[in-house]
């Protein structure tokens, strides 16, 4: 399973800038519905394009791993078997 790591990365910006990041302003300035975003904060497992991947590297400066982390399913409680 992936997981997005975005929650991590808005408390890092918001601490770096001194001042509180909402999920509409990292929608907008990184060109991504906000639905789509907070399904990437979570939904787990979710399956989106790598253009919202690269929009959101772009926004946060960071590389696909900042991210994205891998978690193999046997360590996630409640996985849905395939």
């Amino acid at each position: 399973m992936l997981r997005f790591k975005i929650k991590e990365l808005i408390a890092e910006k918001e601490f770096a800038e001194g001042r509180r990041i909402t999920i509409a302003e990292v929608a907008e300035e990184a060109g991504i519905h906000r639905v789509t975003l907070s399904k990437m904060i979570n939904r787990r497992g979710l399956s989106t394009s790598t253009d919202h991947i690269d929009k959101l590297c772009r926004y946060f400066g960071c590389q696909v791993s900042d991210l994205v982390e891998y978690i193999p399913d046997e360590l996630v409680s409640g996985a849905p078997s395939n």
